[in-house]
């Protein structure tokens, strides 16, 4: 398995995650603010990560809030563009270095290929505050653990 095979496996994982989170989301009779609010930051960041690298303005600041509508939205953006690019990518992509500016005004160049590993954990790390938020407001987390994704590939959802 290549570097690239294993970005691919977290760009697919990425795409489930997000929307068993949103397909929870769905089914709730209110969203809890802290929830949209840590679930729009992460899909935020996807898109913010992807106008880095594709040297284009972002549509979303940092912490912009989302309703529900629009987190479908973007996700239906972010979560899919940020795969095309893992899989439109070769070495020379994977390594060439971005120079960006970040939302504290700090100047960073960064590997493309650390940046979508970053994206990635990013978005694992709030999707885990977001399970736990919504646990806090009485209602039942997804598993968006990656091996839950890879049993569902593989059938073994029991």
């Amino acid at each position: 398995m290549t570097g690239n095979d294993v970005l691919k496996n977290l760009s697919e994982y990425n795409i489930w995650a997000n929307q068993t989170m949103l397909n929870v989301f769905d089914s709730l009779p209110e969203l809890p603010s802290n929830s949209a609010r840590l679930f729009s930051h992460a899909l935020n960041a996807q898109a913010i990560w992807i106008a880095r690298i594709t040297g284009t303005e972002s549509p979303v600041k940092v912490w912009q809030e989302h309703t529900l509508e629009e987190l479908h939205k973007l996700h239906q953006y972010a979560s899919y563009k940020i795969a095309e690019l893992v899989a439109n990518s070769d070495e020379a992509e994977f390594n060439r270095l971005i120079d960006y500016t970040n939302s504290q005004g700090n100047k960073y160049s960064t590997r493309v290929l650390d940046i979508l590993t970053h994206a990635f954990n990013h978005a694992t790390y709030h999707r885990a505050q977001v399970a736990t938020d919504l646990r806090k407001c009485g209602h039942t987390p997804p598993n968006t653990d990656y091996v839950t994704y890879v049993r569902e590939l593989m059938g073994q959802v029991y």
